[in-house]
């Protein structure tokens, strides 16, 4: 079986399994019981981001899979990597990959391509799954990683997503996760207000409204082709709205007030 060791461990979060499930217990104070078919979840060091994604990991009702979108950051690999086969191992366990569903996704979009390279040093992913973890120890998930690609792309990968989901008959024991950081290194009143434009979209649950405002307003949202594709396969199987759980910037840490990066959580039901 392939194993993906940790890329950033004692980077991003704890690499120590006793110190990184304290922080986990830290950032998920309790056991959630929506029924989310989505969610939108912040993938930067765990000291400036981690409040945030556990906000929302607190709020969902644990399910089997999770379909795990995110950019990527290294350059390596196709525009749209899934890897279809083995495990990625934590400082605290390991999570295996749905070997079904991702090979359903391959085989069913010619453009979304079975690949490891985007993914062995990408984080956007990976600090993902320490939460999803906490959630469920025996959770299976699908990563899938996105350089740029158009809307139809998007709109295309979504609708694979949702009909395999059905096909297989797992839609009802799956999450499908964004994740994304909001604007990169502005002042932290235009990043508010600049994130406060696509809030809005992702509020009104209109994912071309989101790609047209990020691309017209050259907005540095890294995750926003993954929000788009989340958003749109969540309407496909079901989903009627979108909660905001929390928006934050780094300063409110780093008390840097000058060049902060945005983070954002969301639930989709």
């Amino acid at each position: 079986m392939i194993s993906r060791k940790p890329a950033v461990a004692g980077y991003f979060y704890p690499s120590n399994q006793r110190e990184l499930l304290r922080e986990l217990e830290e950032y998920m104070p309790s056991k959630g019981n929506l029924n989310v078919i989505g969610a939108i979840c912040p993938h930067a060091g765990y000291i400036y981001s981690g409040s945030v994604a556990g906000l929302v990991y607190s709020k969902i009702k644990p399910k089997n899979i999770y379909v795990l979108l995110g950019p990527n950051h290294t350059g390596y690999g196709p525009h749209i990597s899934i890897m279809n086969e083995g495990q990625w191992e934590l400082p605290i366990g390991k999570l295996e990959i749905h070997e079904e569903l991702a090979n359903s996704i391959i085989n069913n979009f010619s453009k979304a391509e079975k690949d490891f390279q985007a993914h062995i040093y990408e984080h956007s992913l990976e600090v993902q799954l320490p939460f999803i973890y906490k959630l469920n120890k025996e959770a299976k998930f699908v990563p899938i990683t996105l350089k740029m690609i158009d809307f139809k792309d998007a709109l295309e990968l979504a609708t694979v997503i949702a009909s395999s989901l059905k096909e297989l008959q797992l839609a009802e024991d799956t999450i499908i996760i964004a994740s994304t950081d909001m604007s990169h290194y502005l002042p932290d009143s235009l990043a508010r207000r600049v994130d406060s434009l696509v809030i809005e979209q992702i509020k009104n649950f209109d994912p071309e409204g989101l790609y047209n405002t990020v691309l017209s307003h050259q907005i540095s949202m890294c995750g926003f082709l993954p929000t788009v594709t989340m958003l749109i396969a969540s309407k496909m199987l079901g989903a009627k709205e979108v909660q905001i759980i929390k928006y934050t910037t780094s300063a409110e840490v780093s008390r840097d007030y000058e060049r902060v990066v945005g983070y954002l959580g969301a639930i989709i039901l």
